[in-house]
């Protein structure tokens, strides 16, 4: 490594756009590496180049709705499903002594 506490500002501004020029051109080759060994591998499968392109990858399914565990007694509105943080409500319910079967619908 070289000592850089020697160069002007000027020079280190320099540097660092020298930098980024090679940052991007490694960046850009290495993309273009990998995209050819993905063509060279799809073509020895017997895929042409349209055929790999109109491959679609499967969404993968979002996660459905937690059923309520608990409710509010004093307001039903208020729904919790025991996941994650405890609401105001809970705690509330817990330190008067109550238990979160109390909570159950």
């Amino acid at each position: 490594m070289q000592d850089l506490s020697k160069y002007s500002i000027t020079q280190l501004r320099a540097l660092e756009v020298q930098v980024i020029d090679a940052l991007k051109t490694q960046h850009f080759l290495s993309i273009s590496q990998a995209r050819e060994q993905i063509l060279h591998i799809a073509r020895s499968a017997g895929l042409s180049d349209k055929q790999l392109l109109a491959i679609k990858v499967p969404k993968t399914p979002k996660p459905g709705k937690v059923e309520v565990k608990y409710r509010n007694p004093a307001d039903p509105k208020q729904q919790w499903s025991g996941r994650g943080r405890q609401p105001a409500w809970i705690k509330a319910l817990l330190a008067s002594g109550k238990s979160l079967e109390d909570a159950k619908p």
